[in-house]
């Protein structure tokens, strides 16, 4: 028999070809997510950018209103984490100290679901990657299994006997391999990017809350200036 992808194939039973579909299956949905995850990733970082250099150079105003200019636009993850310590602020009702604690919390929360929001489907490629050799270990044992019961059937015990059912079990432990070695490259990368993220963000947010004090600030002065006059 030559041993190519075909005669495996052919040579396999039901439930070696059960878990060779399985695999394809999940080495289907580990490409999706990746696909799905960088394009994400990347129109979702472009707007952020677009959005830090804006605020970057409209920080300085004292006037600065994140949500000016942006009706009806993605800001990315980062203006929907800033919009949103925005509209926590109240500085007509509340003291500087607790308008600028509800706008840390709600920061954080916010940032808490954007996160959560780019990592979404990398639980399951995760899963894939730390499944896929089990899966494929799974059918190795039962082809091995199967080898043996041949060998019993027939008995021989040439290597010529039991070479399919060999065969058979190492192929899908290879394929499991295939399939779960780029999606473990994948995993890594994406998680790494997410977490990269997730520091720029809480850097900005940082900016923005100190640049609210700041602001809270000189409003109190103001108007203890003007109670004065």
């Amino acid at each position: 028999m030559q041993f190519s992808i075909v005669e495996l194939w052919q040579h396999m039973g039901p439930f070696a070809r059960g878990i060779v579909l399985l695999l394809l299956v999940m080495s289907f949905a580990s490409m999706v997510i990746v696909v799905d995850r960088l394009l994400v990733f990347r129109r979702a970082h472009r707007r952020s950018r677009t959005f830090a250099e804006r605020m970057a150079t409209a920080v300085a105003s004292a006037d600065w209103d994140p949500l000016s200019g942006a009706s009806g636009e993605d800001t990315g993850y980062l203006g929907r984490v800033i919009a949103a310590g925005w509209k926590a602020l109240r500085c007509d009702s509340l003291s500087p100290s607790v308008a600028s604690e509800l706008v840390a919390r709600a920061l954080e929360r916010r940032m808490s679901r954007e996160m959560e929001e780019l990592k979404r489907g990398l639980g399951v490629l995760a899963t894939i990657a730390s499944t896929a050799p089990f899966v494929g270990l799974l059918g190795t044992v039962m082809g091995i299994v199967n080898a043996f019961r041949q060998m019993a059937a027939t008995g021989s015990g040439g290597l010529g006997t039991v070479s399919a059912g060999i065969a058979e079990a190492l192929g899908t432990t290879a394929l499991g391999l295939v399939v779960a070695i780029p999606a473990l490259g994948a995993f890594n990368f994406l998680q790494g990017w997410v977490d990269s993220r997730a520091v720029d963000v809480a850097e900005s947010s940082n900016e923005f809350l100190d640049w609210v004090v700041r602001r809270l600030e000189t409003t109190q002065a103001e108007r203890a200036s003007t109670r004065a006059q």
